[in-house]
C-alpha cells in the first residue's frame, strides 16, 4: 500500500458508508496451483470461526484476489451466505482438481527424445491457442464450481459488499481490479497512475483473465472503456496488492499469499550453468514477485505512525491507521513440489523433460520443481500444500483469534 493511497484516498475521497469502521477485507493472492495453500489456511480459520456464536455470518466484508487467489475470492463470495462453513468448501473444490480440468497440452509420449520435437510441439500449441497450454478446461471447470449467478443475490442481501478481480492489461500496461459491488455502495472506481479500477459484474472471463500466467495461458479479452483490451496475470507489477480494500475503507485486511521464506532450490551447483528449468523457474518468480511483503511492512509503519498522534489531533484527521495480518507458507514451495514431480500429466511432463525444463539429473532438481509448482494441480501436491496452510494458520491461532475478536461487533451491526 503506498503513502499516497493510505492518506491521499482517504482525505480526497468522500466518506464510504461501508459499515462498522473495524470492517474486514481478504486479500488473496496469487501462483498457479501453489495458490491451494490458501484453501488450508482459510479451512483453518473456518474452524476457529466455527467455535464461536457468530459462525452463521461470514467474515468478510470485501473480498479481491489476484491470478488464482481471484478464482478463490470468487469461490468464497458466491458461498458468502453459508457464514463461515464457506471458508472450509474451498479446499473441497481443490481437492477435486486435476490438471487436466486446468489446462491441456496435446503430445506423444516419445517428445521427451529430444528438444527439437519438444520445441515442435510448443509451437504448435502456440498457434493453436495463442499460448503454450489450452486453458479452455478451466473454462468449463469455472464454471461448474463457481456460481457468479448467485454473487448478486448475496451482494443484494449484504453478506458481503464487493468481490473484487485485478488483472493487468497487456494493451496499456495498467493494472485493473474489476469490482461488482452491492447496490448500496456509493463510492466511485480509482484512477492512480498504473493502476485503476471498475465497476462491472464480474465474469468467468474476469477470472480467466486474472489467472492468464503470461507465456502459459492465452491473453484474454475484456471491454474496459468502451473499448477493448488484452489481459493477463494480475501479479505482474503488481506493485499495491492491498490498494484495492484500502480504497474500499476496510480497516482490517487478513491477506494469504503464497510467497515462500526462501528459493534455495533455484540454485545450480558452483559453476554450472543455468538450466532451462532453472531460467523458466527463474521467470515464474519474476511474474509472480511478491510486493506483499513491502507492501504489508508499509502500509503497518504508517499505520503505526497514525495511532501515536496525540488523541486529539488523530480525532480531527480523516483517515485512521489500517490493521493488517498476513499469512504466508513457512516452508519452501518449491521443495514441496520437488517431491511431487512425478505427479505431472505425462503430456507436460513428457514435453517439458524434452525441452530441458525438467532437467533433475544436473544439480537443478529445484529449479525444475520452480516450474512444475505452478502446473501441479494433482492431489499429492495439492494435498501437501493444504496440509500446510491448515499448519500455518493454527500456528498462528492466537493471532487469528485476536485478528477476529472484533468480528463479532461487527456482525452485530446491521449491513
Amino acid at each position: 500500500m503506498s503513502l499516497d493511497t493510505l492518506i491521499s484516498h482517504n482525505t480526497l475521497a468522500p466518506t464510504l458508508p461501508s459499515g462498522p469502521g473495524d470492517a474486514c477485507a481478504l486479500v488473496l493472492m496469487g501462483g498457479g496451483a501453489r495458490t491451494a495453500y490458501q484453501a488450508g489456511v482459510l479451512m483453518a480459520i473456518g474452524t476457529m470461526l466455527s467455535r464461536q456464536s457468530t459462525a452463521a455470518v461470514f467474515p468478510f466484508r470485501w473480498l479481491f484476489g489476484t491470478s488464482a487467489g481471484a478464482l478463490n475470492a470468487a469461490f468464497l463470495a458466491a458461498r458468502a451466505d453459508q457464514g463461515a462453513d464457506a471458508l472450509g468448501s474451498v479446499s473441497s473444490f481443490w481437492r477435486t482438481l486435476r490438471s487436466h480440468q486446468v489446462y491441456r497440452l496435446e503430445a506423444p509420449g516419445w517428445v521427451r527424445a529430444n528438444r527439437l520435437v519438444a520445441g515442435f510441439v510448443l509451437a504448435r500449441q502456440v498457434r493453436r491457442h495463442r499460448a503454450l497450454l489450452d486453458s479452455l478446461p478451466l473454462v468449463d471447470t469455472l464454471h461448474r464450481a463457481i456460481d457468479l449467478r448467485r454473487l448478486e443475490a448475496i451482494l443484494e442481501h449484504g453478506h458481503v459488499q464487493a468481490l473484487g478481480v485485478t488483472a493487468s492489461s497487456y494493451s496499456t500496461g495498467e493494472h485493473w481490479t474489476f469490482c461488482q459491488v452491492s447496490p448500496s455502495h456509493q463510492g466511485h472506481p480509482w484512477h492512480r497512475p498504473g493502476r485503476r479500477a471498475d465497476f462491472q459484474p464480474v465474469t468467468i472471463e474476469h477470472l480467466m483473465a486474472s489467472a492468464a500466467i503470461p507465456f502459459l495461458f492465452p491473453a484474454v479479452p475484456l471491454w474496459v472503456d468502451g473499448h477493448r483490451e488484452h489481459f493477463g496475470d494480475g501479479s505482474m507489477r503488481q506493485l499495491s496488492p492491498l490498494s484495492p480494500a484500502i480504497h474500499f475503507g476496510a480497516r482490517r485486511i487478513l491477506v494469504i499469499g503464497v510467497g515462500q521464506p526462501q528459493r534455495s532450490g533455484l540454485g545450480v551447483r558452483a559453476g554450472g550453468e543455468p538450466t532451462a528449468g532453472t531460467i523458466a523457474g527463474h521467470a515464474m518468480a519474476s511474474v509472480f514477485h511478491d510486493t506483499l511483503q513491502a507492501d504489508v511492512e508499509q502500509t503497518t509503519r504508517v499505520s503505526e505512525t497514525l495511532a501515536k498522534l496525540p488523541p486529539d489531533l488523530a480525532a480531527a484527521l480523516p483517515y485512521r491507521p489500517v490493521r493488517v495480518m498476513a499469512i504466508q507458507p513457512s516452508q519452501s514451495l518449491d521443495e514441496l513440489a520437488q517431491k511431487h514431480i512425478n505427479e505431472l500429466p505425462a503430456a507436460t511432463r513428457n514435453t517439458l523433460v524434452g525441452l530441458g525444463a525438467l532437467d533433475t539429473e544436473r544439480g537443478a532438481a529445484g529449479s525444475a520443481a520452480a516450474l512444475a509448482s505452478y502446473l501441479l494441480f494433482e492431489p499429492g501436491f495439492v494435498q501437501a500444500l493444504i496440509t500446510l496452510g491448515e499448519h500455518d494458520a493454527w500456528r498462528r491461532r492466537d493471532e487469528l483469534q485476536a485478528f477476529f475478536a472484533s468480528t463479532a461487533a461487527e456482525q452485530a451491526s446491521p449491513r
